[in-house]
């Protein structure tokens, strides 16, 4: 199913302010105005942009409550106490709980840590694990990405004298639980300058400033900034601020001397003999480290991440890619499933929502087959099944349409709902769930609009082939790393052919490999790549002229990189207005 899409070409740049950069760098004007539209105006704010340098980290004792966790923790520690480091069972949580876990065990013998099991205890903080510190004689328990929210069971663990330091980057609610410190940038009481990063972000802010406080060099922690990179990307915070500085040097440490652990799955992931990008995070070592939570627990992939022996990562590595395996068999028929009851049935495929429930779908996978019903219709998804006598699951949204309002309108059915404008989860009793999808749609129904159902390409500028040579790229990728507000330029080229060797390919016949020229460049074609756009083939052998919109990037064959334009979305010329 092809959707029509709307292409939107963004405001350039002030054309003065674009021109006086172009001069002061030496570089091409439309690079420039690619900076300026990213708000980098001065020759100072694109040395910045270009070389990060950590030392503009920001004073972690920015951070409210900052100097209260670093307290505890030098109380627990002088005191001999036992620490439990706890965490989310998602990529965030687990390489938040290796950061820490594994620096502080440097310092103190006394430091376990904890993830929550996805189906019997949920996300975030559980009783079962402040009963199993209770038992094990615990008296602080360091909360990464998670706990913002937990006010009851921060109070049940205050009442069994346990402690909580909670390092959190969601939204909290206006009562703060009554942790001993509860660290999160998103505090509206907290001046720190930059509030977007990932729950292992919070984590190394936390032992940054743990080593300002005891004056233990900066760089002693410069080797975990692959975990930090690793939660950046696969959250996909946004690559600005304090978190491109932190992505940058992530990203050459995972380049040259990551934890045997990330070695493992870069290996697995076929990625040992290239540059690692953000892009291979995403879509490559992030699902794998993801993977062991959904189908089994979340504990291996921290005993991945903290793993210091070859042998015991590699093994460790295998099993993780086996769970990634199974879930990608069970994602795909799960999909495969959810297409077919939409296409299938008018009255859901009418619908501006989509609700599906299945009690035996596989938890795990819910919200990624609720991301790619999204990607399939483009409308508000939400794909459930039943967990511990629940109808559980997550939701999924599309561009300008707010998930967690619709979700919320239904909230006198709802058992647990928690998330944000793009996704969510939710419980809910099964006797509830008629009256839910009825409501649900209603609300989508009446607040959607048609300009919201059509999917739009943001575009940063226009660009003609001829402009696309070695220095052109070399600077583009300097851009890197890209991700949310840091996004890899889309550049529109009109009037463009085939030379005629462009061919379908991808086994299920649906991707198309093409070899491009302009009109005015008719001898110098350039290799791109359309996924699951064939049935422009045709038009397209026949000699008609398009736009194409698209990214440009690397493409490695036999070891030799070349460029190779990522098409997103192709035009014939008849239907450009």
């Amino acid at each position: 199913m092809t959707l029509d899409k709307k292409w939107i070409v963004k405001e350039q740049g002030n054309p003065i302010v674009v021109r006086h950069l172009a001069s002061e760098l030496g570089i091409d004007q439309t690079l420039a105005n690619l900076l300026v539209q990213r708000n980098v105006n001065t020759f100072d704010e694109a040395k910045n942009f270009f070389r990060p340098e950590l030392a503009n980290l920001h004073d972690p004792f920015l951070m409210k409550d900052m100097d209260k966790a670093i307290d505890r923790i030098d109380k627990a520690i002088a005191g001999k106490e036992k620490i439990m480091v706890y965490g989310d069972y998602d990529v965030d949580g687990t390489t938040a709980v290796a950061l820490v876990y594994t620096f502080l065990k440097t310092i103190s013998p006394n430091v376990s840590f904890y993830i929550p099991d996805r189906y019997n205890e949920g996300y975030g903080i559980s009783y079962q694990g402040i009963n199993y510190a209770k038992e094990h004689g615990i008296s602080l328990i360091i909360a990464l990405d998670c706990g913002i929210k937990a006010n009851e069971k921060i109070d049940y663990a205050n009442d069994r004298s346990i402690d909580f330091i909670i390092c959190d980057h969601h939204l909290p609610d206006e009562t703060l639980p009554k942790a001993v410190a509860v660290l999160d940038p998103k505090r509206t009481d907290c001046d720190y300058p930059f509030n977007d990063l990932s729950g292992c972000g919070v984590g190394f802010k936390m032992l940054q400033a743990y080593c300002v406080r005891h004056t233990i060099p900066s760089e002693q922690l410069y080797p975990y900034l692959d975990l930090v990179v690793v939660s950046i990307a696969s959250d996909l915070v946004s690559i600005t601020g304090e978190n491109r500085i932190l992505a940058h040097y992530g990203l050459k440490q995972l380049n040259t001397a990551p934890r045997k652990g990330l070695q493992s799955m870069i290996k697995l992931a076929g990625l040992e003999k290239h540059h690692i990008s953000v892009d291979d995070i995403v879509f490559k070592i992030g699902p794998r480290i993801n993977a062991a939570g959904r189908m089994e627990s979340g504990t291996a992939a921290v005993e991945l991440l903290v793993a210091k022996n070859e042998e015991i990562a590699t093994k460790i590595g295998l099993t993780i890619n086996v769970h990634n395996n199974d879930r990608k068999s069970v994602d795909r028929e799960t999909t495969q499933e959810a297409i077919a009851m939409v296409t299938n049935d008018e009255t859901l495929h009418s619908k501006k929502s989509t609700v599906l429930y299945n009690p035996n779908w596989h938890k795990g996978v819910v919200g990624i087959v609720a991301s790619r019903l999204v990607e399939t219709f483009y409308r508000p998804s939400i794909v459930l099944t039943q967990s511990n006598g629940f109808i559980t699951g997550s939701a999924r949204s599309i561009t300008g349409f707010d998930l967690y309002v619709a979700i919320e309108s239904c909230s006198d059915l709802l058992e647990t709902f928690g998330g944000h404008m793009y996704a969510a989860g939710l419980t809910l009793r099964e006797e509830n769930f008629e009256a839910f999808c009825k409501r649900f749609e209603a609300h989508v129904a009446e607040h959607i609009t048609d300009e919201i159902l059509t999917p739009l390409i943001d575009i940063d500028t226009y660009l003609d082939f001829k402009q696309i040579t070695p220095k052109f790229f070399r600077l583009l990728k300097q851009f890197q790393p890209f991700g949310p507000g840091n996004m890899s330029p889309v550049f529109l080229t009109e009037n463009v052919y085939d030379n005629g060797n462009g061919r379908i390919v991808g086994s299920d016949a649906g991707h198309l490999k093409l070899e491009l020229i302009q009109e005015d460049e008719p001898y110098r074609p350039i290799s791109a790549i359309a996924f699951n756009q064939s049935e422009h083939f045709d038009f397209m052998q026949s000699g008609n002229p398009v736009d194409v919109c698209y990214s440009v990037a690397e493409n490695y064959y036999r070891g030799i990189a070349n460029i190779q334009l990522r098409i997103k979305d192709i035009k014939p010329r008849e239907e450009i207005v």
